[in-house]
């Protein structure tokens, strides 16, 4: 009898042993995910940063180009405004697909896809 207690006890050991490894590895499994889905944000809003910078700045430059080019630094000012304007409509009208749509499976992709590597 000694012994089938003596077994029970050495099973319930290993048992919650593996319990206790699997959750450090889900701990670990989402930390990394966590980790990973910070560092994407982070760069990609280094990148949108520069961008912004770059239409910021190319605005600037077309606008002053259009004014020289029409004779009137305002009317190059306005023009490049309405074309941003016009832009901006056509990107909020598309905003699920262009937006939503592509950082929602960027997510979801690099939450899912590591998964079936280590499988």
């Amino acid at each position: 009898m000694e012994k089938v207690f003596a077994k029970a006890e050495e099973l319930t050991g290993t048992v919650k042993e593996y319990i206790n490894t699997r959750i450090d590895a889900v701990k670990l499994n989402a930390a990394e995910k966590s980790s990973s889905v910070a560092a994407n944000f982070i760069a990609g809003s280094i990148v949108a940063f520069m961008f912004f910078f770059f239409f910021i700045f190319g605005g600037i430059a077309l606008s002053f180009g259009l004014g020289n080019w029409i004779g009137s630094t305002w009317a190059g000012f306005l023009v490049t405004a309405i074309l941003f304007l016009l832009i901006g409509i056509l990107a909020w009208m598309a905003k699920g697909k262009l937006i939503r749509l592509p950082i929602m499976n960027a997510l979801i992709q690099q939450l899912y896809d590591e998964d079936d590597e280590e499988d």
